[in-house]
């Protein structure tokens, strides 16, 4: 069976992951945010470690079968080296909980922020991250 690819002209865009959002992720993992590969995750591979094209736009994938990409980079710390994991709307929230990152500068930005996108509403969330792993 052919598989059929995403069709950006026709197709409802199923991620917000554009290019820009995945180098904050990439910041994000610089700054040391943990992460343990599981299902349900989104990840982008910058370095084109997966061989097979991406159902996605931007060699963004989706982790359904853990043990899929454990025979492609051999272990779970391989993965967690090699890929950038690209925390969803709701596990950044979680993040922010978990982290100690108050709503208010992100109430702040939401308030002065004519926002382009969906991508944009997680760059807010994602930089407010990468802020406090500075601290």
């Amino acid at each position: 069976m052919m598989p059929i690819r995403f069709d950006p002209e026709n197709d409802l865009e199923p991620t917000s992951f554009d290019e820009p959002l995945c180098h904050l992720a990439l910041e994000m993992k610089r700054r040391g945010l943990p992460w343990r590969p599981h299902v349900g995750c989104f990840v982008w591979d910058p370095d084109s470690h997966i061989q097979p094209d991406s159902p996605f736009p931007n060699r963004v994938y989706f982790i359904l079968s853990l043990p899929r990409f454990i025979d492609i980079f051999g272990s779970i710390q391989s993965i967690t080296e090699k890929l950038v994991w690209l925390p969803t709307w709701h596990q950044a929230h979680l993040l922010c909980q978990n982290l100690g990152v108050g709503v208010s500068p992100m109430a702040e930005n939401w308030k002065s922020l004519t926002i382009a996108g969906p991508a944009e509403g997680l760059a807010i969330i994602y930089r407010a991250l990468i802020e406090k792993l500075k601290g």
